[in-house]
């Protein structure tokens, strides 16, 4: 098992850059498998989880190809070209793979079985099995396909109106996927906008989507055409290290090549209203994706309320911002954000669990957190249980306290972030 250590540093000011984002790294291997031609993929995250992505598509009998850590080429076969695989697609701990491969999978011409770790043997896949066996989809597992392990039949399929109960765009991508082979229109409402990575790379790879207002529309019949993608820094990733700057008074950071999507920027709202001391600046746009600079430094915070329809555009983030606030002055009370619940842990239950062995005030609630400051962490030891954002965050925590953190597990951060330990080191 293996660990991190962090204390608190000196004030530092450095610029750097973070992985590729791995929403659009998951998302370029898939659609690129499913095109026609090839597809050219560069700053991939390297990380496990969209390991597990390549894998599974290999095994379908795509050509992918790592010329280095983060060049990838797909060799796609159409979306009528994937292969009957041997053997179980196994999605090791990825969410993403799991849901957004099932909307391919439920239209294909064989059957396929889909496992996973125990993590995601816990998570729920009723959200995307239901709708999809709306569309026709033969799904069979665990507690009726609930959960995994999963058997899917192949089969055509008919477009849908669907209504989401959750901000969800593991559930849209799905669908949007699913809808792509469907015979008619596929159309998805959700209660807010979630994060729209895959609107924005189906347009890249030659597809007409429709898009209104929290609802999002697909004709089924279309190719995608192979493209080259460019995968900016993860702002996931970057948020964590965003927060290392406000934890240490007197320093800055600046991020460079991140992923400033609308949809996925909520932290940076967040940390405004926190009061720090934030300037964002679009530098590009890659395959339909703003690119820009993000620079923060520390200031004296306050402690915030957020809910509604924030929360989806920060959702990945929570456990972090739980930890800025321990530093914040007044409380931070974090609502709408019970489906921290079903991530890799539950997130609100173990976050306020291991902040609480740092002697932070931190006070749980049906659908998120309350926490107190500023309040002093006395240091002491953590553990990830598993979960790759629950690892870094803790770990950020100890830049805050007396006498340092220890973090155990966090073999798990390789799933996003495999350069975070030695980047933690350079504060």
């Amino acid at each position: 098992m293996s660990a991190i250590r962090t204390s608190r540093p000196k004030p530092f000011d450095l610029t750097l850059r973070v992985p590729g984002d791995k929403s659009i790294s998951h998302r370029s291997v898939m659609l690129g498998s499913i095109a026609h031609g090839v597809t050219e993929v560069e700053g991939f995250l390297p990380g496990a989880d969209c390991l597990s992505t390549i894998d599974c598509f290999r095994k379908m009998g795509v050509s992918i190809e790592r010329t280095s850590e983060t060049f990838v080429r797909v060799t796609g076969r159409g979306i009528q070209g994937l292969q009957e695989p041997k053997l179980p697609l196994d999605v090791g701990n990825s969410g993403t793979t799991i849901r957004l491969m099932l909307g391919i999978l439920a239209g294909s011409s064989f059957f396929s079985t889909v496992v996973g770790d125990e993590s995601i043997a816990r998570r729920p896949m009723g959200r995307v099995v239901e709708p999809l066996r709306k569309m026709g989809a033969h799904i069979d597992g665990r507690e009726d396909g609930r959960f995994t392990p999963l058997a899917v039949r192949g089969t055509s399929l008919e477009g849908i109106s669907y209504e989401s109960p959750v901000a969800s765009a593991q559930v849209k991508s799905c669908l949007l996927l699913a809808g792509l082979q469907a015979d008619g229109v596929t159309t998805i409402q959700e209660p807010t906008l979630s994060r729209d990575h895959t609107e924005r790379m189906l347009t890249a790879f030659g597809a007409m989507v429709e898009r209104e207002p929290n609802r999002v529309s697909v004709h089924g019949g279309q190719s995608l055409v192979g493209t080259r993608v460019r995968v900016p820094g993860d702002i996931s990733s970057a948020a964590f290290l965003l927060a290392a700057a406000l934890m240490v008074p007197g320093s800055r950071i600046t991020i460079e090549d991140v992923g400033i999507n609308p949809t996925r920027t909520g932290i940076l709202d967040a940390f405004r209203m926190m009061g720090a001391e934030l300037e964002v600046e679009q530098t590009d746009v890659w395959c339909h994706e703003p690119v820009g600079r993000i620079t923060i430094s520390a200031g004296e915070l306050k402690g915030i309320e957020i809910g509604g329809e924030l929360i989806p555009r920060l959702i990945d983030e929570i456990p972090v911002l739980a930890v800025v606030a321990t530093q914040a002055k007044g409380e931070t009370v974090i609502r709408d954000a019970a489906e921290l619940k079903v991530k890799e842990t539950n997130r609100i239950a173990t976050t306020a669990r291991e902040l609480r062995k740092l002697g932070a005030q931190v006070e749980e609630t049906e659908d998120g957190l309350i926490i107190f400051g500023p309040t002093p962490l006395s240091g002491g030891t953590c553990h990830s249980h598993g979960d790759h954002r629950i690892g870094m965050a803790m770990a950020i925590a100890g830049l805050a306290s007396d006498s340092g953190v220890y973090v155990e597990g966090t073999e798990a951060i390789k799933v996003s972030f495999p350069e975070f330990s030695s980047l933690i080191q350079q504060l």
